[in-house]
């Protein structure tokens, strides 16, 4: 049986970033006066975001939620940049940031996966309703449409709106809800096995581990 809907990750499964996080970094890096190694810069951001607090906040007024994705991306970058020392050597970080958190914003720095067109497409044509749950920020909004992406899909469900973030189940519920679906009727596909596949199943969706 064809589910009512199948659920998708975003970073990972429909989108990545070109080249790497880091390699964003110091190219944007370099116009404020600091020029490092962008492979050191990108080990340094991915121990910096598996430490960090999850992306989601304790509060449903849209314009806090904004400034807090905002202040927990430049928590992220400082730290990033502070375990290399090389926080005191930009000319002034603070623009440093405002210009790559626009950057992520943007279809600049991502690129669609080979197969998901194809996929959308032919799911889109099977009369399967498609949607997105995925640990990010509003920006996903813009950076969806910058890509062409948003026609596809009838909801999307981001942590950082939902006050809750993968593996917890009540995101999955959420969007779930949002669908007017029961999980053993929805399909799950992600990339990371802990967040995506286990939290997906948790809730009683079949779920797929895209394994990139």
């Amino acid at each position: 049986m064809k589910p009512q809907v199948i659920f998708l990750d975003a970073v990972g499964t429909l989108f990545g970033v070109k080249n790497n996080v880091g390699w964003a970094y110091t190219q944007i890096s370099q116009k404020y006066g600091v020029n490092y190694d962008s492979q050191l810069v990108n080990q340094a951001f991915y121990q910096s975001f598996q430490i960090s607090s999850p992306l989601c906040f304790d509060t449903q007024s849209e314009n806090l939620i904004k400034s807090l994705e905002f202040d927990w991306w430049k928590k992220i970058a400082e730290n990033t940049f502070q375990s290399l020392n090389l926080l005191d050597q930009f000319t002034n970080f603070d623009d440093f940031f405002i210009e790559l958190y626009q950057h992520f914003s943007t279809e600049k720095p991502w690129y669609i996966y080979n197969d998901v067109i194809f996929n959308l497409n032919l799911w889109q044509k099977q009369g399967i309703n498609l949607a997105i749950i995925s640990n990010f920020d509003t920006r996903i909004f813009s950076v969806l449409d910058s890509l062409d992406l948003s026609k596809y899909f009838s909801s999307i469900t981001i942590s950082s709106l939902s006050g809750m973030a993968k593996p917890h189940p009540n995101i999955f519920r959420q969007a779930l809800e949002t669908n007017n679906c029961f999980p053993e009727n929805a399909w799950y596909i992600g990339d990371s096995k802990k967040e995506d596949y286990w939290g997906a199943k948790s809730v009683g969706m079949k779920a797929f581990w895209l394994s990139r």
